[in-house]
């Protein structure tokens, strides 16, 4: 159970004698005596932990609780601000030009950083000492301290604030740094020397994203200092995308099996880099517990509390800590001070005395118990000999905060007691001042000690500055604080945050650690969260077809532009390649070679046949159509090397319309030569006039018609809608197809519907005049050349539809060609081979004799 504290009915007595119309007030309870004392003119309070611990009490509740008061590990750091304060006010008390002609005084107590006593000290400060005082009106307002500076944990801090807050009374603390305290409708006269946690919760995270860090271990205080520290930290540490694994809080009262249970957390946890937002009589503990078995390598990432403590420093696992620390300052005099400590001085002060006994293993208080345990002290000690953290200025830092917040005070004090006139400043010792007075003054306090400016700003704080200091050892092997950055919060934004020297990071590496849930994704894949785990756990997933990501760590895939495809990696969009038959593919080479042995085979069938043009075998069935139409054969062969190369306007409407044409023009042959073979046989009935009505100027002009249907009809479909080159982007993904589009649809099968209609009229005839008696006889031959022909474009329309890309084209140029060449085989080629291998059939005797 906790100590009760009785509020008291009188806080604090001005001196002077008794009047008649006074009030006599009196404290309740008994007082704590202070650490240190001096009187002066204007006292100031103080508050610090030399202790770790308050003894523990029991009460019975029938007779009165003791005192409660401190007890466990000296703080000698702690020692050592208490005593810059007591420094820095005598170093006032001897200016001539800082409250000249006044001499301050000071109450110093230690509240070990538990709440019951920093209460306690609260009351103390306010009431005064004195059992029995008069005040001339009432006992409810305090005249004791003008300010006090402390404490050095936020949640005492938070309580004395709030008790001297009522009473208007200044607090200055030189290492609370609880956000909290920022709050000035909470904690209106509460003003500070050291930063918020805010910023060094910004500074941490950043410092923690500078390194790439995203999966950390979170351990701190179960204090306002850690809670709240620890708080800030976190939201900033989302907002930069670092992810926590776990979040373990503990404090210096808690049993050996709580603090155990979060040294084990830390051993099992995957994440290496572990931040510790903690108070260092709290670390100093959870240090001990992973000390007895150390964990895997670990990262630390420290506080400005502990990360500077000389005690924490010594646990060798710890080294490559890196963390934020007050700046590093020079306080001249003040070493001198610190080991200007006689044996009677020291045994002057309980508080010294038990340090000297401390240090030195002896006691200088004579009784027969400490004889069994130490040895007397002789007078020989000198504390200049003794390394302790309490003789250490090497890293001055909170001692600083101290010191400012001494001086600070002073200045207000001296603003409001003091004036200058004709160039002397006169002050007045004897003003009874409004405590909101001093207030006032701190708020505009504005000067330069020592090389350093101290103001405040609105909230109470000053500008932040934080250094970045990295645990690096020596070649002694012991591990030194070395400062390697820097963390100003009034520089602009993404400025604050510098590094200008190494770091040596866990057991002393080079090596920037890695500490992550999953590794980074590369380019060419995407970021796919784990189910149930925070973000910055998940897996790698390749980007889908077609899309790209060029950055690490990126939460989607892109889709390529229309004419662009992705590289192998999938993290660059290139050009499609762009598509088309062209001359120098072996399918081209082969498809040329036909057309141009078609062309060759058709000139020297027309060849042959012009030479043996006065033959029977020859005039048989119209020369002249047999030349035309070898002729058309020609072109149509010629015709398909149209489809070769990269399409652009003028071939797009040539190949179809020249194709459309040729074949017509051939077809309209064929179907002349037919014909004739049936009027031929119809002339050679009895009172037959037939090859009257069809003879050579009716077979001109049956081509020619037939041919000019089609040229109206290709005119028409160039004129309206020709066809057009045209990239292909929806066959193939990840290619563009060069293609002539047909323009009109109807167009080009009203092309192919008429070849195909002249192609079935020509077929039928000559099935009607396939045997019919005639050696030279040409329907069985155009028979099975249109069967052939009517079979090559029957497969051709389906073929058409679904082959993709220039295989499209490849298909057309081969039903082409195949079609030419079935024409050209089966009419002219057993005719050429009567011609030249058996002349003795190719006479009018030998045909009159067959008949």
């Amino acid at each position: 159970m906790k100590q009760i504290i009785h509020h008291t009915n009188a806080l604090s007595a001005t001196g002077g004698s008794v009047k008649s119309s006074s009030v006599q007030c009196t404290l309740q309870g008994t007082p704590l005596l202070p650490a240190f004392s001096m009187d002066g003119d204007f006292v100031i309070g103080g508050a610090f932990f030399i202790h770790y611990k308050m003894q523990t009490l029991f009460h019975n509740y029938t007779t009165e609780p003791e005192l409660p008061r401190c007890i466990g590990s000296f703080d000698a750091r702690e020692l050592r601000f208490s005593r810059t304060m007591i420094f820095a006010i005598k170093e006032i008390n001897n200016s001539t030009e800082l409250l000249p002609g006044i001499r301050l005084g000071y109450q110093i107590y230690d509240t070990c950083g538990a709440v019951p006593i920093a209460v306690h000290v609260a009351f103390q400060l306010l009431n005064g000492q004195d059992p029995l005082f008069y005040k001339d009106s009432n006992c409810s307002q305090s005249g004791m301290v003008m300010a006090a500076v402390g404490d050095s944990g936020s949640t005492p801090t938070i309580s004395i604030s709030r008790l001297m807050g009522s009473f208007n009374i200044p607090l200055v603390s030189h290492f609370a740094t609880c956000a909290c305290l920022s709050d000035k409708k909470e904690y209106p006269t509460f003003f500070r020397t050291i930063p918020s946690d805010d910023f060094q919760a910004d500074a941490l995270a950043k410092l923690v994203k500078y390194f790439g860090w995203t999966w950390i271990g979170a351990v701190h205080s179960d204090s306002d200092y850690g809670n709240n520290g620890m708080a800030s930290f976190l939201k900033t540490a989302n907002r930069e995308g670092i992810c926590v694994e776990y979040i373990e809080s503990f404090y210096r009262t808690d049993t050996p099996s709580k603090i155990k249970k979060v040294a084990d957390v830390i051993r099992r946890s995957s994440a290496v880099v572990v931040v510790a937002f903690a108070a260092d009589g709290d670390m100093k503990f959870l240090l001990e517990e992973l000390a007895r078995d150390p964990p895997p390598p670990r990262q630390w990432i420290g506080s400005e509390s502990w990360v500077t403590d000389q005690l924490s420093m010594s646990f060798s696992f710890c080294a490559g800590t890196i963390g934020v620390a007050i700046q590093q300052s020079v306080i001249p005099g003040l070493r001198e001070f610190l080991l200007d400590l006689s044996p009677s001085e020291v045994a002057a002060s309980s508080v010294l005395t038990e340090f000297w006994e401390e240090v030195f293993n002896c006691s200088l208080r004579k009784s027969r118990d400490t004889y069994l345990y130490r040895r007397e002290c002789n007078g020989t000690e000198d504390i200049r000999t003794v390394e302790s953290l309490y003789t250490d200025t090497s890293q001055l830092r909170i001692s600083n905060m101290v010191y400012k917040a001494v001086y600070a005070i002073a200045h207000a004090i001296h603003n409001a007691a003091c004036q200058n006139t004709n160039g002397l400043t006169k002050c007045n010792k004897n003003m009874n001042f409004d405590p909101k007075k001093i207030v006032a003054e701190l708020k505009k306090v504005k000067f330069i000690q020592n090389g350093y400016n101290v103001s405040f700003k609105a909230n109470g704080d000053p500008v932040a500055f934080y250094e970045l200091v990295n645990w690096q050892k020596s070649d002694s092997g012991e591990i030194e604080l070395v400062t390697v950055g820097y963390y100003d919060a009034s520089l602009p934004v993404g400025q604050e945050f510098r590094i200008f020297r190494n770091l040596t990071w866990l057991d002393g590496g080079t090596q920037v650690p890695v500490s992550v849930c999953s590794q980074s994704c590369p380019p060419g894949t995407r970021k796919v969260l784990q189910k149930g785990q925070p973000i910055c756990c998940y897996d790698c997933t390749p980007c889908p077809e077609g899309e790209i990501s060029n950055q690490t760590d990126s939460p989607d895939c892109f889709h390529c532009p229309k004419e662009f495809w992705p590289n192998a990696k999938k993290d660059v969009c290139i050009p499609k390649p762009v598509e088309f038959l062209s001359f120098n593919e072996v399918l081209s080479v082969i498809l040329v070679a036909f057309s141009i042995s078609g062309a060759c085979l058709t000139t020297i069938t027309g060849i042959i046949f012009f030479k043996h043009r006065m033959t029977p075998i020859v005039r048989a069935n119209n020369s002249e159509l047999s030349f035309l139409l070898l002729f058309s054969l020609a072109l149509c062969f010629l015709c398909s090397l149209t489809f070769i190369g990269a399409p652009s306007e003028w071939s797009c409407m040539l190949r179809h319309t020249a194709f459309g044409i040729t074949f017509v023009l051939c077809i309209s042959c064929v179907l002349g030569k037919t014909i004739v073979v049936l009027m031929a046989f119809k002339a050679t009935l009895p009172g037959s006039n037939a090859m009257k009505w069809f003879g050579p100027p009716q077979q001109r002009i049956t081509v020619v018609s037939f041919t000019f249907i089609q040229v109206l009809i290709c005119t028409v479909w160039l004129v309206l809608s020709p066809p057009f080159p045209v990239k292909n982007l929806s066959t193939y993904k990840e290619k563009i197809i060069l293609e002539c589009a047909l323009g009109s649809v109807v167009g080009f099968w009203a092309v192919l519907g008429y070849i195909g209609l002249l192609a079935l009229f020509c077929f039928v005839l000559a099935i009607l005049a396939r045997k019919l008696p005639d050696n030279f006889n040409e329907a069985k031959l155009i028979t099975f050349s249109m069967l052939i022909f009517c079979a090559v474009w029957i497969t051709f329309i389906p073929a058409y539809v679904s082959s993709p890309g220039k295989f499209t084209v490849a298909v057309e140029i081969f039903a082409i060609l195949a079609s030419s060449f079935g024409l050209v085989l089966c009419i002219f080629a057993p005719k050429c081979f009567i011609i030249l291998f058996q002349p003795e059939k190719n006479t009018k005797k030998y045909l009159m004799n067959k008949n």
